[in-house]
């Protein structure tokens, strides 16, 4: 019974093979198939380098914290504590606007309006409790006009802004909402969404989240605060998010790896097209009353090149999700059929890239219209031309900041399509090292399936 028991024998390596090979395309979806040891050393070779620049940069740039300064009270610039509203009484705004100039009746304009509503109207005497700080336990009154924007509750927590140079009653007054419950639930449910669909993968997302919101509040916002060059600083930090999240979510990789190449080629040249058209069209960066406080305090700070670091900062997510699903698609494709070459892996993989192209560009430029939606209101109720709202300074730089990030992420397209097409094809192993190769990735394969 030996004898034939043995003879099948031979074939089954070469049959096996081939079901191992077709065993690993079902899982395609899974970690990416493991590259051969030349590849692996030629990308080290690459991206070492490159993580060691990055290293070198985030400790010859560390600031070690943002530089102090005296409070001007403008602004954020203030000095806040938490309160509480603990009383709401109604009043008649007569009694409470008794000194200010009476209303000449005029309700055509909103100043008009606004007048005549603080005499006539009904307006709101509200007694607000400080509850941190040295004058914890303080209570101070404020008068909410019927036309604020901002009513206030009883219970309501709030925050109040502290003038200490002003008369005692007029040290504290009412800012701003405390908002953090709500901001916090948004953040869990978010946080419980992430992970209970990425599982593990959605996990490391956070951890790559809260690791790149680190690196921009630790190291990119207080070295421009310190004066150095927000470009070089911009490049460094987003060089290091891209590094962290990157493999943190997607693995030590050659896969992952393209991506990171891909990335920063694009994000080079969105540097260069952004430098390029900032100066050319003369935008300073300092258009409005956050910009101009900033100037103020720091007046060091280089604002165009502020500028130019937030668009490099701003079009880095959008490029990592390109560049990485640029580069899957075209090792799903070289895992489908091992014959394709690189023009065919390229060719199929930008058939790909054109959808992604129309859908992120897309988002990208609504993206930009959604957050400058008030300032687009204002121009279209001056009645301003098409032309001249484009050209003012304002509009003006969203839209080199969006133009410039959607020329970067049209770019990374073919960028990284080619070069995971190059890497994917010159991947090949010895035929030695593929016929003892199956056997065993077909068992550990089958061990997970049953598991």
């Amino acid at each position: 019974m030996t004898p034939p028991h043995n003879t099948p024998e031979p074939p089954r390596p070469e049959s096996g093979s081939t079901q191992s090979h077709a065993h690993a395309h079902t899982h395609s979806h899974g970690p990416a198939a493991p590259v051969s040891q030349h590849l692996r050393k030629v990308i080290a070779a690459v991206l070492i380098p490159f993580a060691t620049a990055v290293l070198v940069g985030l400790a010859a740039f560390w600031p070690g914290g943002s530089p102090a300064h005296e409070r001007t009270g403008v602004g954020f610039d203030r000095q806040t504590e938490d309160g509480r509203v603990v009383r709401v009484d109604r009043v008649d705004c007569a009694d409470v606007n008794a000194g200010q100039v009476p209303p000449t009746g005029d309700t055509s304009t909103p100043s008009g309006r606004e007048a005549v509503n603080e005499q006539t109207g009904e307006c709101k005497k509200a007694t607000i409790e400080v509850t941190s700080g040295k004058d914890a336990g303080r209570t101070f009154v404020e008068i909410v006009q019927p036309d604020a924007a901002r009513q206030l509750s009883q219970g309501q927590g709030v925050v109040v802004a502290y003038a200490p140079d002003a008369p005692r009653d007029l040290q504290y007054s009412v800012t701003d909402v405390d908002r953090s419950f709500p901001m916090a639930l948004l953040a869990g449910l978010f946080a419980l969404a992430v992970v209970a669909v990425g599982r593990l993968r959605g996990l490391m997302a956070l951890v790559a989240l809260a690791v790149s919101f680190a690196v921009l509040t630790l190291f990119i916002l207080p070295a421009i605060l310190q004066g150095s060059n927000p470009l070089v600083v911009a490049v460094i930090g987003a060089s290091a998010i891209m590094l962290i999240a990157l493999y943190t979510c997607h693995g030590l990789t050659a896969r992952t790896s393209v991506a990171v190449l891909g990335t920063l080629i694009s994000l080079v040249l969105i540097g260069l097209l952004g430098s390029l058209f900032i100066g050319w069209a003369s935008l300073t960066g300092n258009t409005d009353d956050n910009t101009g406080l900033i100037h103020g305090l720091y007046p060091d700070i280089d604002m165009s090149g502020l500028l130019l670091a937030g668009v490099i900062i701003g079009s880095l997510g959008v490029l990592d999700d390109v560049t990485v699903t640029q580069t899957s698609a075209v090792w799903e494709l070289h895992q489908a059929d091992p014959t394709m070459g690189v023009r065919r892996l390229y060719r199929a993989g930008i058939r790909i890239g054109r959808d992604h192209i129309a859908s992120v560009v897309n988002t990208l430029v609504l993206a930009y219209a959604g957050a400058a939606l008030p300032l687009l209101l204002l121009f279209t109720i001056a009645q301003s031309s098409v032309g001249a709202v484009a050209t003012s300074e304002l509009v003006a730089e969203e839209i080199v900041r969006t133009l410039v990030g959607s020329i970067g992420l049209v770019a990374s397209v073919p960028v990284t399509t080619v070069l995971a097409a190059l890497v994917v094809s010159a991947d090949r192993t010895e035929p030695g090292t593929a016929a003892g190769a199956p056997a065993p990735a077909r068992t550990g394969r089958g061990r997970r399936r049953k598991a």
